[in-house]
């Protein structure tokens, strides 16, 4: 599938303990709330595990990434299901045979609540 101008790409992810276990392991994040489960039995996901979300959109099309903007709204759980729509705001061809591309991104959890949202800009090798 070849981007343009205007596209939304949208996906979804549900966050496993052996998820968290993992980034915490390569990561080293090991703060309490990453290890130990709260009274629902929940781990709270690490929010740079949860920022790899719209980072997909980039290895799916071979964008180098330049800069990575991002807020972190609410907190994400074990079993939560995250729905991230990737908006193309900018995506032009450049002198160098390379393009040029910014995005915008926006995280929901199941409950329709915003959980992270930013920007990236990079290029398309």
């Amino acid at each position: 599938m070849s981007l343009k101008l205007g596209d939304i790409i949208t996906f979804e992810r549900t966050f496993t303990e052996r998820d968290v276990e993992l980034f915490t392991e390569v990561s080293g994040d090991e703060g309490v709330h990453h290890v130990t489960p709260d009274e629902q039995g929940r781990l709270v996901v690490q929010g740079l595990l949860t920022a790899t979300l719209p980072t997909k959109v980039g290895g799916d099309h071979n964008v180098l990434a330049r800069n990575m903007n991002f807020e972190f709204l609410r907190p994400v759980f074990t079993g939560d299901t995250i729905i991230c729509k990737v908006k193309i705001e900018k995506y032009e061809r450049q002198d160098n045979n390379r393009t040029a591309i910014r995005a915008t991104f926006l995280c929901t959890n199941q409950n329709e609540k915003e959980v992270l949202k930013g920007d990236f800009s990079g290029v398309i090798l």
